[in-house]
């Protein structure tokens, strides 16, 4: 039997949420009934102590420990994490490419149950499926008003990382040192606190170890296809780099109509599951002696008409670029590069006609697009069971991120 104000025990759609009756209902008290042993506590507003994944440094493992995950405060959300994946972003700050604030909880790409909520909450309740929001929309800010820009002026982006919620201060405690947040999410916890602006209630019936991914790595590709490239009708495609990302690009490219979606990578053992979801041929720039642009404008009769890097590598975001129509190709850079370093462009390659664009998270409105592409994968409009390749528990998340530098996993997923 659990103690009163425990931690419910990890696994996905162990608990479910009541509200708590005549006067603890107008408390705002709120019951957590886990199916696992039929005991019932009330966490509201106390304190939750639980596991998470703390990055202590860089080039270190992460560290599994009991962490205080403090109650949510107004217009902020307390969630119970289902699923979450590893992405390459959460990898970058762990060598350093990407500077954050340490110690650190990272994670931004997960699905989860809202346990309790601040004062003021409206968008969602106790026991709603919500994906946490990397890219906050607060809905007021130019930003969020204007119609093609989705990065609120109230993120945490990579340019200055600050690892604190909306007020400041972070709800994480261990060794009792206080932890920072990463991207307003940190999912890599049992429990992590999101303000209002970064999580979204989606469909009651999703399958929340499927649809986390659409918390970044398949919207992410999937949007810089359809809505930030606009690929059309019959066009040719060349899709640098094959992990989840680069995949869900293909996925993109083959739902808006493409008519050759041309796969690089030199790894050849990701060719199979590039076919799999649409990719109508597949290329090793190893396998020839001439720039991998020159092999792609001969397939192409002079250039493809849209590419995307999907890597984070200097060198394959210019050869993304040389690969396209000099008159009217599309580049897109989807990979996060490495921080500080700049990519060096000869105006003429965009003086002819060229363009060359970029987005995080596929371009999408998160609060608005997440509930609806959430609704779309359920109505099967597109597949997510071919990106996901490794299920592991939370403790053993140094081994997921040691198949996703291996090359041996499109997307591992940690379960709670």
């Amino acid at each position: 039997m659990q103690r009163k104000g425990d931690a419910c025990p990890p696994g996905p759609g162990d608990c479910r949420v009541e509200r708590g009756r005549g006067r603890r209902e107008a408390q705002g008290f709120i019951t957590l009934v886990c199916r696992g042993d039929r005991s019932t506590m009330s966490t509201a507003g106390k304190v939750i102590k639980c596991k998470a994944a703390v990055l202590w440094e860089t080039n270190k493992p992460f560290s599994i420990e009991e962490v205080e995950v403090a109650p949510p405060r107004a217009h902020e959300v307390r969630i119970k994490m289902v699923a979450t994946g590893i992405c390459r972003s959460d990898d970058h700050v762990v060598s350093g490419h990407i500077v954050s604030p340490f110690p650190v909880i990272l994670g931004h790409e997960a699905a989860g149950i809202v346990e309790s909520i601040g004062e003021g909450v409206t968008s969602v309740k106790p026991g709603d499926k919500v994906i946490p929001l990397f890219i906050a929309q607060c809905g007021k800010c130019r930003r969020c008003k204007h119609q093609e820009s989705n990065i609120c002026m109230k993120n945490d982006l990579p340019s200055k990382y600050q690892g604190k919620l909306q007020d400041g201060t972070t709800r994480f405690t261990c060794r009792g040192k206080s932890i920072h947040h990463f991207m307003g999410t940190s999912t890599f916890s049992q429990y992590t606190v999101v303000d209002e602006i970064s999580v979204a209630k989606i469909d009651a019936a999703s399958p929340l170890e499927k649809v986390c991914l659409i918390g970044c790595g398949f919207s992410t590709g999937y949007g810089s296809a359809v809505k930030v490239a606009k690929v059309t009708q019959g066009s040719t495609c060349a899709v640098f780099g094959l992990g989840g990302v680069g995949l869900s690009v293909i996925i993109g490219c083959k739902a808006a109509g493409a008519a050759r979606i041309i796969a690089v990578d030199i790894n050849k053992d990701k060719f199979a599951k590039a076919r799999e979801v649409g990719a109508t041929e597949c290329v090793n720039p190893q396998d020839y002696d001439k720039p991998i642009e020159e092999v792609l404008q001969e397939m192409s009769n002079g250039g493809v008409d849209f590419s995307f890097e999907v890597i984070g590598r200097l060198d394959t975001m210019a050869s993304a670029l040389l690969c396209c129509d000099k008159s009217f190709g599309v580049s897109v850079i989807v990979g996060v590069p490495p921080d500080s370093q700049i990519l060096p462009v000869d105006p003429m390659l965009l003086l002819t006609g060229r363009t060359l664009k970029g987005a995080i998270f596929g371009g999408f409105k998160s609060k608005d697009s997440v509930p609806k592409l959430v609704t779309d994968f359920m109505a099967k409009k597109f597949p997510l069971d071919p990106l996901i390749t490794n299920v592991l528990p939370l403790e053993k998340i140094n081994e997921g991120f040691d198949l996703l530098r291996s090359g041996k996993s499109i997307r591992t997923i940690l379960s709670f």
